[in-house]
């Protein structure tokens, strides 16, 4: 018996997990250019946040499936809104970590990020001080 929860629990933070990948994925996919490093990217902020090597690849793959299927992304913000500050901001970093691995921000990844500071209630200056440190990280 005890196991049937233990079982759903971990079933529980697999699907925020995935629904995380899937929103870190959609920010990749924007720019019509989803590169390895990029997936890196993902990757290592999913490990941060609580998936671990054995699922990670069927975290990624899944969280693809649902980012292809869904025409919005209030369905995968909800995971991000309700997680702690730390996590919170990890995940913006990480947003905007993959919109500067090219170098540079095209108009639909800065609207984008605007929506979702909206949708996560992350204060502008707080969104913009994150863009520039990610920014400057990148074009060293």
């Amino acid at each position: 018996m005890v196991m049937f929860f233990k079982k759903d629990k971990d079933s529980n933070e697999n699907d925020d997990l995935i629904k995380v990948a899937a929103l870190l994925i959609h920010a990749a996919k924007i720019d019509e250019n989803y590169s390895t490093h990029e997936k890196e990217i993902i990757k290592q902020t999913l490990l941060k946040i609580g998936a671990n090597d054995k699922n990670i690849e069927k975290i990624m793959n899944h969280g693809n499936e649902i980012e292809q299927s869904s025409n919005q992304i209030l369905d995968f913000t909800k995971e991000v809104k309700n997680m702690n500050n730390e996590n919170k901001i990890l995940i913006v970093e990480t947003l905007w970590r993959i919109i500067y691995s090219n170098k540079e921000a095209d108009m639909y990844e800065t609207s984008l990020m605007r929506r979702l500071g909206g949708l996560l209630y992350i204060d502008n200056k707080i969104m913009g001080d994150i863009k520039n440190k990610i920014k400057n990280e990148n074009l060293k």
